[in-house]
């Protein structure tokens, strides 16, 4: 039967061609370190693409290459998305909040040949350069001064044309890498493919996912380093959505004036993100007209119920849930209501929209626990196992195999969740970071959405602390609001009306604020250690006392 239909590969230049064809017009707007505007268009991006491919070229790129970026969100990190993959090389995204030992250690083990740095970004990369040795490096800066031994980006581009085809390129190809955080060990590489990135952003424009047409204007507030801006700059040239990118000002008011002045439609990031813009547009109501704003995407960690309210009600914005790792593309599941809960109560529709969601459509989901596969009936926990087109196979030159990857061809997510009768899933907590308190499992992530929602509280983030009876008991770390004083007893009694007893943590300790990861979320195991022995019991005097 083979021939039914044209063999036509799904290639990141496919999307390249459509863009420049149709949406030549659409415009794609930047800040500038310096708080400018910089505005372009699709056409005009996609010419200066087509000379970097040139350029790349001429400097040795070839097919398999991985060439680095250390980059903020701006028009000429897209013009590299759209031109690296498109020669057959491999876009590789650094992540610039992390240590300099550990970008140094990613690109070396990458092998980056040639790196794309943002000239505001060069004390940093100055870091790193003599580990990772690579053999060119392209400053991308607007003055035309670059560091001695570099090359000026925009003088590059102006010695090409502007004639690179964007031919197809195979699908099983290698389009673009990113390495995970590396929390609990070294960084791994995650490794898409031309047919990965299409379908993930074909993904994207699903009405149950997040509906992207060309009626949409997206601002990634996500880092394009960070699973390559969830996939948003592909999905917008192949679906024509205008762009704009922050740069550097992530700050809530510097945001809040692109989501206005830009009119903008959809955007996405974590939570701490959304946190800032809730107090900004609490302390000002009306200030900004954001009457454009449809979707506010959140994801990468659990979104607090007492958020998606206060959003809602007192701003009229939409959260939508949604949950995916750098193994995931990164969409995995998406919190848009059912048509069951369309005419349900306010509060059946806010707890649906806590949670985290159905699978996108090619997603497949499921969970297991220490007895197998676990039922879907919303209350038994388990490991969730996912696979899909755009979903990890392996990890980039690991030794040996990883246990993370089963033998049937799915990919242990290390979160554990529970799984209801209609599929949505409810992330009950890391795996690392259930609290085990006498032989009962306690989610860390209902209790810190449970403490969010107390109107004292901005940040609240909940750890497992060592204890001679109970092996380990929660504590809770909490982040007052401006002007609010802090009462454990009273945290207590808030979290007594939703919890059982042996759920509530033991001691609620105030601080000035909660250490991070590079992707936002809260580094956990700096907190564990701050407290590993508030309970009287160090880690590994517990350890040793459980037989």
């Amino acid at each position: 039967m083979h021939g039914l239909m044209m063999d036509v590969p799904l290639s990141i230049p496919s999307m390249i061609r459509r863009a420049r064809r149709l949406y030549a017009h659409r415009e794609i707007v930047s800040r500038r370190p310096d708080k400018s505007i910089h505005r372009t268009t699709y056409g005009e991006l996609i010419s200066r693409s087509a000379r970097l491919a040139k350029a790349l070229q001429r400097l040795g790129v070839r097919e398999g290459v991985r060439v680095a970026t250390l980059a903020w969100n701006h028009w000429r990190h897209v013009e590299a998305y759209y031109a690296i993959p498109s020669i057959g090389a491999v876009l590789h995204t650094l992540n610039l909040r992390l240590h300099p030992d550990d970008i140094s250690y990613i690109a070396h083990h990458a092998s980056d040949q040639v790196v794309l740095v943002d000239k505001v970004l060069w004390p940093l990369w100055e870091k790193c350069a003599a580990r990772v040795g690579a053999k060119h490096v392209i400053v991308m800066t607007d003055d035309g001064l670059v560091p001695p031994g570099t090359l000026d980006y925009e003088t590059l581009l102006a010695a090409e044309d502007d004639t690179f085809p964007f031919d197809d390129v195979a699908e099983d190809r290698a389009a673009a890498m990113c390495y995970t955080s590396g929390t609990t060990g070294q960084p791994k590489g995650v490794v898409y493919s031309h047919r990965s990135v299409v379908l993930h952003a074909l993904g994207l424009g699903m009405v149950s996912s997040f509906g992207l047409s060309d009626r949409d204007v997206v601002l990634p507030v996500v880092p394009m380093f960070h699973v390559n801006a969830w996939g948003l700059p592909f999905a917008c040239a192949m679906l024509g959505c205008g762009q704009v990118h922050p740069g550097p000002h992530l700050d809530a008011p510097s945001l809040l004036a692109l989501f206005q002045d830009e009119r903008v439609t959809l955007t996405a990031g974590v939570p701490t993100i959304w946190m800032g813009i809730l107090a900004a547009l609490d302390a000002a109501p009306g200030q900004w007209d954001l009457s454009h704003l449809q979707t506010m995407v959140v994801g990468g960690s659990a979104v607090p119920l007492a958020m998606i309210r206060g959003f809602q009600e007192r701003h009229g914005l939409r959260i939508v849930h949604a949950w995916g790792m750098t193994e995931t593309s990164p969409l995995g599941t998406v919190s848009q209501l059912p048509p069951e809960l369309m005419d349900a109560s306010p509060e059946d529709q806010y707890a649906y929209r806590a949670r985290q969601g159905r699978p996108s459509p090619l997603v497949e989901i499921r969970a297991r626990n220490e007895t197998g596969i676990v039922p879907w009936d919303g209350t038994t926990m388990g490991e969730l196992e996912v696979r899909g087109p755009w979903v990890a196979a392996s990890y980039y030159q690991t030794d040996g195999p990883d246990d993370r990857f089963t033998a049937d061809g799915w990919f242990r997510t290390g979160d554990i969740v529970t799984i209801d009768a209609g599929g949505c899933i409810t992330i009950q907590d890391r795996a690392k970071d259930l609290v085990k308190s006498g032989g009962e499992w306690i989610s860390s992530v209902a209790l810190e959405g449970a403490l969010m929602g107390h109107p004292d509280v901005a940040e609240a983030a909940v750890v497992a602390v060592p204890h001679a009876k109970w092996d380990e008991r929660p504590l809770a770390v909490v982040v007052l609001r401006e002007g609010r004083t802090f009462s454990e007893d009273a945290l207590k009694a808030h979290l007594a009306g939703q919890f059982a007893k042996w759920w509530i943590p033991d001691a609620i300790v105030a601080v000035p604020s909660i250490p991070r990861t590079s992707a936002g979320k809260f580094l956990k195991t700096a907190i564990r250690e701050q407290f590993a022995g508030h309970y009287g019991l160090t880690d590994t005097a517990a350890r040793g006392s459980v037989s």
